[in-house]
């Protein structure tokens, strides 16, 4: 009877042991979301970060894969080493494809820029620091991504875009907030 005892109370620790490592893996949803702002935090405080350069996550328990396009290749791992230093994060996957240098595409980027932030629908997207439409071009092919107010400014910039001599494909990935 004795050993019995012994036996169960061991298995109720081991259960209870694994409990807590598991409850200690797997953080609550306030802990993840408290590292995803601050995963978003310091992507956006990147010093280098601009309007030819997209950068998205994802958060899964501690662990943060970051995903997108990015023009310098300092870009990938300043978002690496920033991300790194969060509380909390424990693994990073850091998924960044860097763009290749191309002289037409960095003449494609401005023309892209002036045809579309300088349309007086759109030119209000243009005021803060971190542009809303995001430009990122490879090899002539055009992608825009970010999010605007409603489905006429998505339309106007595609059009903007597409308007733009020298690009071969117009990708319209612009997303439309919901009304507040």
């Amino acid at each position: 009877m004795k050993y019995r005892s012994h036996t169960l109370v061991a298995a109720l620790l081991t259960v209870a042991a694994i409990g807590i490592a598991q409850s200690q893996r797997e953080p609550s949803a306030k802990a993840q979301d408290r590292i995803a702002r601050e995963v978003r935090h310091e992507l956006l405080m990147l010093p280098y970060f601009g309007v030819f350069d997209n950068i998205s996550f994802k958060v899964n328990g501690y662990d943060v894969s970051l995903f997108g396009q990015v023009v310098r290749p300092s870009l990938k791992s300043d978002a690496q080493n920033a991300v790194k230093g969060i509380e909390g994060v424990e693994k990073i996957d850091n998924k960044i494809e860097v763009l290749p240098p191309s002289p037409m595409d960095d003449r494609l980027r401005l023309a892209l820029f002036h045809a579309i932030y300088g349309d007086t629908a759109l030119q209000r997207y243009a005021l803060g620091v971190q542009k809303p439409i995001r430009i990122i071009v490879k090899n002539g092919h055009v992608t825009l991504e970010g999010v605007v107010d409603n489905e006429g400014d998505k339309n106007i910039a595609g059009i903007r875009a597409k308007g733009v001599p020298g690009t071969f494909s117009v990708t319209n990935n612009l997303q439309v907030s919901p009304p507040a």
